[in-house]
């Protein structure tokens, strides 16, 4: 795997996040990887998916940014190019948030997206 210029970014919090879940999990951060992709669904049309993961199809690309290791699948990457994970923790909810600049229309929940 030789992971290219990140084209999906991660923030510093995110990162902290994902090796923190990946610890709790005992999840090895060598053999796995995160996996961001989108799927139909959602209130705005399209919603985003994220997991751990070890198996790499043929399309997929992998990207590192902050030390972590990022899986697309070619479909996926075409809505998120651009994209920075982000983690909230605030008031207004617990997550992972994805700060996409292709997304015209978000939903509230920041889940799911239009172009």
């Amino acid at each position: 795997m030789n992971p290219n210029k990140a084209m999906i970014k991660v923030s510093t919090h995110a990162r902290d996040k994902v090796v923190q879940m990946m610890q709790d999990d005992g999840v090895d951060m060598t053999s796995h990887f995160v996996r961001v992709g989108v799927k139909s669904g959602g209130c705005s049309g399209l919603s985003y998916e994220l997991k751990f993961d070890t198996a790499l199809g043929d399309d997929d690309k992998v990207f590192e940014d902050n030390n972590v290791r990022i899986v697309v699948d070619k479909k996926s990457f075409l809505y998120l190019v651009g994209t920075t994970l982000e983690y909230s923790g605030g008031l207004n909810g617990k997550g992972f948030v994805f700060n996409n600049p292709n997304a015209n229309r978000t939903c509230g929940c920041g889940e799911s997206f239009s172009l």
